[in-house]
């Protein structure tokens, strides 16, 4: 396990193509994408795997490095275990020389200052150098930077969330069109089967989680029509109903509406949207139930459930939202700007030629994002290159030198394995 992604570390790492179950192809150097993508049956191979998503999870970059370490650190307790030293001395020893390592990092550590933009880019640089979208760093990484910095207090901050942070793929373009956005961008277009508008100036948006169409009967229910007058009057009674909700969807003074996706029945019909059309109001259907607490903390506004409940308190209010046409591509999106009492989020749109680079550059910018949160976290910077390893382990060798018995050799050989990533760059 670790010698497979052992080929994809640094700069000089090479690229992973991966075939799905499914036949999709996947290119990468991101250690845990890889890792997740294989079939794994061996209990510690399995551990390898897990190893790498907490990485992913808790650091965001490191995937690869982080199982390289562990994989070599195996045959390192093997020989130990060869010499007689029992599991549970090995086990302590190697927590105490780990503690040992940080201590010897944070003295060679550099403290760093988040107002200091060009230091806080020179490590997202690095960390982007050996991803595949390597040759659009120089676009790529003032948008990871300025995304974090947004959304927090550079002086109070001690931690990042990186929900508040959206990204938006869409096909069409080139890399180099990504954008930060402060505002709200949507993933689809705007409806226009009845002529709805497509930009609204000084909008207010609701964001409803009901359905705009007929009620439905029970799923197990049918409602025979035998005759024309029955089937007038059933139209005429679901066009009324229709008509109602508009008018108190209007009533509210909402000029934008988003719709939230439905699964037991249609959200919206043709006779709504018309309707709605009519009455000036931007439709903006399928909106993701996930992305429902995003767009109300960024427009500062309240999900309604019942059209009852929808009052001009419950409204969010920007300058301008408009519908906007992705170049190479016949997709659209909706970007709302100028928000009032806008949420602490950001938006990155990504784009990208194809799906596969698109979901690469998502990678890497995760990775980046990433990054820039550890440095909040703790505001420090050290040298790259394999020399904080090397550092490490000569260190930690000289510190062996001062213990006695077996915790001398678990101390050695714990600082062997902290080199193994220096001779693997070496060998790449």
């Amino acid at each position: 396990m670790a010698d497979t992604v052992r080929t994809s570390l640094g700069p000089r790492g090479m690229d992973k193509m991966i075939q799905k179950a499914d036949g999709e192809v996947l290119i990468t150097n991101d250690g845990a994408t890889i890792l997740s993508q294989l079939q794994v049956f061996h209990p510690t191979a399995q551990m390898l795997v897990q190893v790498s998503k907490s990485q992913d999870i808790e650091a965001g970059d490191g995937t690869t490095g982080v199982c390289v370490i562990a994989g070599a650190l195996l045959p390192a307790c093997s020989s130990l275990l060869t010499k007689g030293i029992h599991p549970t001395m090995i086990a302590e020893s190697f927590k105490e020389a780990n503690k040992k390592a940080e201590e010897v990092l944070v003295n060679v550590a550099k403290p760093v200052n988040l107002t200091d933009r060009d230091s806080v880019l020179d490590a997202v640089n690095t960390c982007l150098c050996s991803k595949v979208v390597h040759q659009n760093a120089d676009v790529l990484a003032p948008i990871a930077v300025d995304a974090v910095l947004e959304i927090i207090d550079s002086e109070t901050a001690t931690n990042v969330d990186l929900d508040d942070i959206k990204i938006v793929k869409q096909v069409g373009g080139t890399m180099d069109d990504t954008e930060l956005v402060r505002g709200l961008v949507l993933e689809k277009g705007a409806k226009h089967t009845a002529g709805g508008p497509s930009k609204v100036k000084d909008a207010k948006v609701a964001l409803i989680q009901f359905c705009v169409s007929a009620p439905k009967t029970d799923m197990e229910n049918n409602v025979v029509v035998s005759d024309y007058a029955a089937m007038d009057r059933l139209l005429k009674e679901e066009r009324k109903y229709i008509i109602e909700l508009c008018k108190k969807i209007k009533k509210s003074g909402c000029n934008v509406l988003l719709i939230q996706k439905s699964i037991l029945r249609d959200a919206f019909n043709d006779l709504s949207l018309h309707y709605l059309a009519k009455l000036d109001i931007m439709v903006v259907t399928d909106i993701e139930r996930s992305d429902v607490d995003f767009i109300s903390r960024t427009m500062n506004l309240q999900p309604i459930a019942h059209v009852d409940n929808m009052t001009a308190d419950k409204l969010g209010r920007c300058a301008l939202a408009e519908e906007v046409s992705i170049a190479g591509s016949t997709s659209r999106v909706v970007k709302m700007t100028g928000i009032e009492k806008m949420g602490r989020t950001i938006t990155i749109l990504m784009r990208g030629s194809t799906k596969l680079t698109l979901d690469e550059a998502d990678r890497s910018v995760h990775d980046a994002l990433c990054v820039v949160r550890a440095i909040v976290k703790k505001r420090y910077m050290i040298a790259g290159g394999g020399a904080p390893e090397a550092e490490v382990a000569l260190k930690l060798t000289e510190w062996s030198k001062t213990l006695s018995g077996v915790r001398s050799y678990c101390a050695r050989g714990f600082a062997e394995v902290r080199f193994y990533c220096n001779t693997i760059l070496v060998q790449l």
